[in-house]
């Protein structure tokens, strides 16, 4: 497998040091997944851009730990489940959410539970989902909007969890203890 360069801010390509510096000010360090994303400044701002439309969507925290835990946990991702668990630590959502997600538990909340299957559906049937999928999501209390924030938060993990396992990103350490 080829290897992916980890960049700082003195080895990244001129559009993505910017970028970077972002990352540093949000997170108080460069996350490695930003560190690899950084080859390509298209990506790491893409990314960027549609984490901070997803988080101010119309989900809650614990409605987006849902649908960010469900796409890391559906696509194996080795590096966006531990640092989502953290994320959702840092955002006061329910840490029985993530625990349930990882271990493929029936999550005690009904509506989050209709969140996650239409999620996991949207992702199994790549976008083909049928009236029987959307039912019972509209029938939770979502609607239209949601099903397209969904989407918004699929393109946004797709990016990342495609990208980590291609480049076999390593864990960052404040994430380790959420593997």
């Amino acid at each position: 497998m080829t290897d992916f360069k980890l960049h700082d801010k003195g080895s990244a390509p001129e559009d993505s040091k910017p970028l970077l510096e972002g990352s540093e000010k949000s997170f108080g360090m460069i996350p490695n997944l930003h560190a690899v994303m950084a080859e390509a400044p298209g990506l790491l701002k893409a990314y960027q851009d549609i984490h901070e439309l997803f988080a101010n969507s119309s989900f809650d925290e614990n409605e987006l730990t849902v649908v960010w835990q469900t796409i890391n946990v559906y696509h194996s991702c080795h590096y966006c489940v531990p640092a989502h668990t953290a994320i959702a630590k840092q955002m006061g959502a329910d840490d029985s959410i993530t625990r349930q997600l990882k271990n493929g538990e029936t999550l005690d909340d009904p509506k989050l539970q209709a969140l996650r299957i239409f999620t996991e559906a949207l992702l199994e049937k790549r976008g083909h989902v049928e009236e029987t999928d959307l039912r019972p999501f509209f029938d939770a209390g979502y609607g239209n909007r949601q099903v397209l924030e969904v989407i918004l938060g699929i393109a946004q993990k797709t990016m990342s969890n495609y990208t980590n396992a291609i480049a076999q990103t390593p864990v960052d350490e404040p994430f380790q203890k959420f593997k």
